[in-house]
């Protein structure tokens, strides 16, 4: 009996100790219960299709906030801009509040975006959404407040206005409305003040292409269909760094015309010029043609960039157009030049500065009588030798001697006339060709200052 009575006692310790084995191997209830309990309890009856309000004359106020992170891209012939920004919006649900205190002390949960009630505030300039990581869920806090951020990456439609290309300044604009609601139900206000957001450069990439100078902000309403609605817009106001632009595109233009103009320095009476200049023409042609892909296209205006390469390839061809006419003046035969006598004088009165209208018209005017007189001479010459061979039949070796004579000084006269008509003439033609020179320096210079005042004046601004 005894015996019985030990074993059952003994299997009683036995029972109570596994039982407080097990009790000790139990874990405790998670606080995610709590969480859980809370989420079923602001959920079970709750409506996303219905506006937050319980009395639903009073209009639920969206505080909207935007932060650029950075300008991905401009499209000047789709009037675009690709940008990356913060998007933040918060309002007060009063159908998701609680008292912490209930539900161990938790302030803020998040919840799916899809379970509640999100505001149809849109951005009126949107053309397409971009990539943007999805991010289904809000935060709401224990006073009722919703908290909904959102990195969007968004292609917009802009006014870009790219002439003064590469010294360019854009203002696009970020504009925020319900697409239903008026100000009645729906109104919009700015989270942080307008001094802050418009100076607010913390998360923008500030080491692109474009600078970000502000993002001045405003609000007003538009009365449509006699009802009013709510309008917040955000200004972005870039601008575009051209030192990549001015290295890679003007700098190597400039080069190229300085190298023109230095080309006119070379001998005119050689072959090389036109040939040089040629050359300088081809060259900046491969050049233009190999950037095209780097200037901006629009549909409405050409870029004054454009408008510069096309006028310093004009500048080019009236360069080599003028040479071409020198040249082809430099090599007008005698007679050519005996009929073009009033043309050189002209050219040879107005091609010089330092040289008066007397000197030109009686340069020219000895050219013409040298040659005449140099013709007489020599018809002159040509009757005394016929006169001498009639005379004599046999001329002896004295004759002979001076008959050789008078042929060698004709010769030797008419070739020291050649050679002063073509130095007279070339003298004349490089005359012309200063002039030319000069004309086409003046229309560079002209040119240069009024695209530097231009792109100086769009800088500074």
């Amino acid at each position: 009996m005894e015996d019985r009575i030990i074993s059952l006692r003994s299997l009683i310790w036995m029972t109570l100790l596994f039982s407080d084995h097990q009790a000790e191997c139990v874990p405790e209830r998670p606080k995610r219960s709590t969480l859980n309990q809370l989420t079923r309890t602001l959920l079970r009856r709750y409506d996303c299709g219905v506006r937050p309000v319980h009395n639903w004359t009073s209009p639920t106020t969206v505080y909207i906030d935007l932060l650029l992170q950075s300008v991905l891209d401009v499209d000047g012939k789709t009037q675009s801009i690709t940008t990356s920004i913060w998007y933040r919006q918060l309002w007060k649900d009063e159908f998701l509040v609680w008292d912490p205190e209930e539900f161990d002390g938790i302030n803020e949960i998040s919840l799916s975006s899809d379970a509640i009630w999100i505001p149809d505030v849109i951005v009126s300039e949107f053309v397409e959404e971009g990539k943007s990581p999805p991010i289904p869920y809000v935060y709401v806090n224990s006073s009722g407040f919703v908290k909904n951020y959102r990195p969007t990456q968004a292609v917009l439609a802009c006014n870009l206005e790219l002439y003064a290309f590469p010294f360019d300044k854009q203002n696009c604009s970020f504009t925020f409305r319900s697409w239903l609601h008026s100000v009645n139900e729906i109104d919009l206000a700015l989270w942080r003040s307008a001094e802050s957001i418009a100076t607010d450069k913390r998360e923008f990439m500030n080491d692109g292409e474009w600078e970000l100078l502000s993002i001045p902000s405003h609000y007003w309403q538009i009365r449509q269909d006699e009802d009013n609605y709510a309008h917040i817009q955000f200004n972005v106001l870039i601008r575009r760094r051209p030192l990549l632009y001015v290295v890679g595109l003007l700098i190597p233009s400039i080069f190229l015309m300085l190298v023109d103009v230095v080309s006119f320095y070379l001998p005119l009476n050689s072959g090389t010029r036109i040939t040089f200049k040629i050359s300088i023409l081809l060259g900046y042609t491969v050049f233009r043609v190999n950037l095209t892909d780097e200037l901006p296209v629009t549909a409405v205006r050409t870029p004054l960039i454009g408008v510069f390469f096309l006028v310093c390839m004009a500048l080019l061809m009236l360069s080599l157009s003028k040479s071409i006419l020198v040249m082809k003046l430099l090599h007008h035969s005698e007679k050519e030049v005996k009929e073009m006598s009033v043309s050189a004088c002209l050219l040879d009165k107005y091609g010089s500065a330092g040289h008066g209208l007397t000197e030109s018209t009686l340069t020219s005017s000895k050219t013409l009588d040298h040659i005449n007189h140099v013709g007489e001479y020599e018809s002159s010459l040509e009757e005394d030798l016929l006169s001498l061979n009639e005379i004599l039949d046999v001329p002896s070796k004295l004759e002979w001697l001076l008959q050789e004579l008078v042929f060698l000084r004709v010769a030797l006269s008419q070739e020291d006339s050649e050679s002063s008509t073509q130095a007279e003439w070339l003298d004349l033609c490089s005359r012309l060709d200063r002039l030319l020179f000069r004309l086409y320096l003046l229309v560079l210079l002209l040119y240069t200052g009024t695209l530097v005042l231009l792109w100086a004046s769009w800088s500074i601004a």
